[in-house]
């Protein structure tokens, strides 16, 4: 994301923003190529929505540029950007049909009548609406409103689609599918999509390419399997997915990786995560993601592996395809998240039940601390 050869469809360059002597983003630079979905994914006032609100032309820059098309938009005002924004309201117009409001900007631009109806014919089909054009907004699910909202930006062929949390309105379920549905509808119309989102399920599920982002930085750019996998630093590695984390001191460090002893005095062995250099002393975090971890009602099927527990189950906590057992370390009273298999294996386990963990030294990833954390917290 970063090779100065490649052309981008939206760039920003040392992005600035500051409010005082607050830097709501603080020399960002990225680019996003043509038909990507790229997400900013970060914790609320982060600085993802402002990146979003200046590349839309709502808020300036105090220094840095932003180029669409590899043109400066620096002075150009937000209805000459050849860029569209969907927000979380989507602000659709009651009073006129699904039509009527995909085709509104199209009417707006002074298009000839005919192309107009080509094209909204063109769009309800792609967003599976095709028999919905003379019906009232108020006619449509939530779900087919945020397509036709969509819908309604994508006819005007903007370089870019820009969009705030569009989903953060809609009740789980119906945003669980709306995932899928916006992923198609990207590929359908082959537009470049900037997602801005706290979710990270969704960064992970629709985009090509995610920036996670804190304290008005990114903190790595990549892939989803990228960031889940081969996190960067010790915030990516605990705000993509689930991980059970420890904090403590490196004991013993070779080119194996290095021994570390908890805060809480569990002993573990890890691979140092990335370009880091870590020494005898080095206070670090280690993280362990909760389908790493094997699960054993026999001591032997785990004793083969660098790092061990004895533990007993606290609670299943059934949901479905993603259920996952919470075990209490039997020497330290640290607690545990497990992903259970989707065999049923472990269905008849009782609270209680004496249990045995392990997971090898290269699912334990050991970043330089970046704070305390408790043992064994996911």
């Amino acid at each position: 994301m970063s090779d100065t050869t490649e052309t981008y469809d939206l760039e920003c360059r040392n992005l600035v923003r500051r409010y005082g002597s607050f830097a709501a983003v603080d020399n960002v630079s990225f680019g996003v190529p043509q038909g990507d979905f790229f997400s900013i994914l970060g914790p609320s006032g982060c600085g993802k929505t402002t990146i979003l609100r200046m590349m839309a032309g709502f808020d300036n820059p105090t220094s840095g540029d932003i180029l669409i098309k590899e043109k400066s938009v620096l002075n150009v005002p937000p209805n000459k950007r050849p860029v569209n924004m969907v927000f979380q309201h989507l602000a659709l117009f009651p009073m006129m049909t699904v039509a009527e409001n995909i085709a509104y900007g199209l009417v707006r631009k002074g298009l000839p009548k005919h192309e107009i109806a080509e094209k909204v014919k063109s769009a309800l089909g792609r967003i599976d609406l095709p028999t919905s054009g003379d019906k009232s907004i108020n006619q449509l699910s939530g779900g087919q409103k945020q397509r036709v909202a969509i819908a309604r930006c994508l006819v005007l062929e903007p370089a870019a689609l820009l969009l705030d949390e569009p989903l953060g309105a809609l009740d789980l379920k119906l945003r669980e599918h709306m995932k899928v549905e916006l992923k198609k509808m990207q590929d359908q119309f082959e537009t470049t999509f900037v997602y801005i989102t706290h979710d990270q399920s969704e960064a992970l599920v629709m985009s090509n390419h995610v920036a996670v982002m804190n304290a008005g930085k990114f903190e790595q750019i990549g892939t989803p399997q990228e960031l889940y996998y081969h996190p960067d630093t010790a915030f990516v590695a605990g705000f993509v997915g689930d991980s059970n984390r420890w904090h403590g001191k490196v004991e013993r460090a070779d080119k194996d990786g290095v021994k570390v002893v908890s805060a809480d005095g569990v002993e573990l062995l890890a691979t140092p995560a990335g370009d880091v250099s870590l020494s005898q002393g080095s206070e670090v975090d280690i993280f362990v993601r909760p389908e790493s971890v094997v699960l054993a009602e026999d001591a032997d099927r785990i004793s083969g592996m660098e790092n061990r527990i004895d533990g007993e189950l606290v609670s299943v906590l059934f949901n479905g395809a993603n259920s996952r057992a919470l075990i209490r370390d039997r020497a330290t009273g640290g607690e545990l998240d497990v992903a259970l298999p989707q065999t049923g294996e472990f269905s008849t386990l009782n609270r209680g039940q004496q249990v045995y963990l392990g997971w090898g030294m290269a699912q334990a990833k050991a970043f330089a601390a970046t704070g305390n954390g408790n043992g064994g917290d996911a």
